[in-house]
């Protein structure tokens, strides 16, 4: 089913993709997918989540060493050629749909939630203030490549990940991403 939904995402967007077309597809009955995922949103949402499912924190023993190997696997996903074509649809999407603007912001926020661990390993190591903002860390790492692909259009090259994570942590060390209180 996953693989009809990813080949009409890569073909149609978001906005020319349904169940019925997925459903055709796939070679199942339409009442079968209403069945299980209820709407579009749905089983999109069960594809991401089965796409990241596996996306470990790293543990290299440093917040630099982290956060390097938390941007190659960014990169490695954004030049793999199941992730790219739904990131791409959504993304695109996501500006004027709210469904599909759900679809993105919960798989963001999964997945700054699971790489998060880094942070706080760090800060437990005592590499960086205990009271640092884990979420606003992974977001600034995860930043400049999305700018990349969907902004500027400039190239995701090889030494992104290390030259990213290298001014993260000195930000981090420096203490400008501590936790704030309202």
């Amino acid at each position: 089913m996953f693989d009809a939904a990813i080949a009409e995402l890569g073909e149609k967007g978001f906005a020319g993709t349904n169940l019925e077309k997925i459903a055709g597809r796939a070679g199942v009955a339409l009442s079968t997918l209403y069945r299980r995922w209820g709407n579009l949103t749905g089983l999109l949402q069960d594809l991401v989540d089965e796409l990241t499912l596996d996306l470990s924190p790293p543990d290299t023993g440093s917040l630099d060493g982290d956060l390097a190997a938390l941007g190659r696997l960014i990169l490695q996903l954004h030049r793999h050629p199941v992730h790219r074509p739904w990131m791409d649809a959504v993304t695109a999407a996501a500006v004027h749909d709210p469904a599909a603007r759900a679809v993105l912001s919960r798989t963001i926020m999964a997945r700054i939630q699971r790489a998060a661990g880094v942070v706080e390993a760090g800060a437990a190591r005592g590499e960086i203030p205990v009271d640092t903002d884990a979420a606003d860390v992974i977001r600034m790492l995860a930043a400049p490549f999305y700018y990349r692909m969907y902004v500027s259009g400039e190239p995701l090259t090889d030494d992104l990940p290390e030259r990213v994570a290298g001014a993260v942590a000195a930000a981090v060390r420096a203490g400008t991403l501590r936790r704030t209180t309202p």
